[in-house]
């Protein structure tokens, strides 16, 4: 697709190459055929508990990696939409398991928002690993908080934040998964920062051209 960052797609790449590497090197030092053949059935029990395990997050790596391979490697066609109601159905969505945890989630529109030229889906899976990775860096009774509102660059921002978060690093496949939200959000030219002490996403979205009546 034009306009691929090829550098930002091969570290990504990299980064699950790299994670995906701890639980093969674990699966293929235990499921040695001498060290097999010496076990126990209780052992082998416990083997089999422990190598699934193992197995189910290679699983989700390779996920993550066919999926930004998929966001890169396809241009999304844009349509003009209404962020707000596309923002509210997200929230609907996961509000419970903030609710489950003794957090809070709030919605914050600065002003009224001209439509945004978007993909719908790309964005709705953005916004929903966003606020599934805030919730899993999150505890009681933290609040977090969506903003939207017209950004500098004239297009709308839209921001989520926990401003009590302190977690000081992701771990790998929820700093894949974010990686996806960032490649999702850049294939509609539109830009995506974030950071960790607070928790923190800012997600600029282009306004949709004015409709002139015919």
């Amino acid at each position: 697709m034009p306009g691929v960052d090829t550098g930002i797609l091969c570290s990504n790449l990299s980064k699950g190459l790299h994670a995906a590497a701890q639980p093969l090197a674990i699966l293929r030092a235990s499921l040695g055929t001498e060290e097999i053949e010496r076990m126990s059935r209780d052992e082998l029990r416990e083997l089999a508990a422990s190598s699934a395990m193992h197995v189910e997050r290679v699983c989700t790596l390779y996920s993550c990696i066919e999926q930004l391979v998929t966001t890169e490697s396809v241009e999304p066609h844009l349509t003009p939409t209404p962020i707000v109601p596309l923002i509210v159905d997200v929230i609907d969505r996961v509000r419970r398991i903030f609710e489950d945890k003794g957090m809070s989630l709030s919605l914050r529109v600065s002003d009224t928002c001209q439509p945004v030229l978007i993909h719908n889906g790309r964005t709705v899976e953005a916004l929903s690993i966003v606020l599934l990775i805030a919730h899993a860096v999150s505890g009681a009774p933290d609040a977090i908080e969506l903003i939207v509102s017209h950004s500098p660059n004239d297009s709308i921002r839209v921001i989520v934040r926990n401003l009590n978060s302190q977690v000081e690093v992701l771990e790998a496949e929820a700093s894949l998964r974010m990686d996806i939200a960032d490649a999702d959000i850049r294939s509609q030219m539109a830009s995506f920062t974030w950071s960790l002490q607070p928790f923190t996403v800012q997600i600029d979205l282009p306004k949709a051209p004015p409709v002139h009546p015919s």
